[in-house]
């Protein structure tokens, strides 16, 4: 994955999220803004009732984020990878290989957990 495909990456997915009725299902109490930090690239993901609204780069200070996803791009490409190996199948098989960090109101997560997997793994599919 290349510096420059990250941005095209995330608006596919958030295009794949209106084809899918269960994931709009699972997201309609969504409403947050997340960051994803990739090698220090910033992108600030803004979700509304589960469609993904704005993708806006960082780095920034003034926008506020429920939780972050901090992971390095060689384990992001693994997790996206068609059939992951073990240990990058799962967004916290990044917290416990030691590749990334998941930060801010867990609870966020925690409550949206199908969902915000479910989004992310439709990354294999971009």
């Amino acid at each position: 994955m290349s510096d420059s495909d990250l941005m095209p990456r995330f608006q596919a997915m958030g295009a794949a999220l209106g084809s899918r009725p269960h994931l709009a299902r699972l997201g309609a109490l969504f409403s947050e803004t997340v960051l994803i930090e990739v090698d220090g690239e910033e992108l600030y993901l803004t979700f509304h009732r589960g469609t993904l609204e704005t993708i806006t780069p960082g780095p920034s200070r003034k926008i506020p984020w429920r939780f972050a996803i901090r992971v390095d791009r060689a384990a992001l490409d693994k997790f996206w990878a068609p059939i992951p190996e073990p240990g990058f199948h799962d967004i916290f098989g990044f917290v416990k290989t030691g590749r990334g960090r998941i930060e801010g109101d867990i609870l966020t997560l925690v409550k949206n957990l199908r969902f915000f997997k479910e989004f992310m793994a439709l990354g294999r599919a971009a």
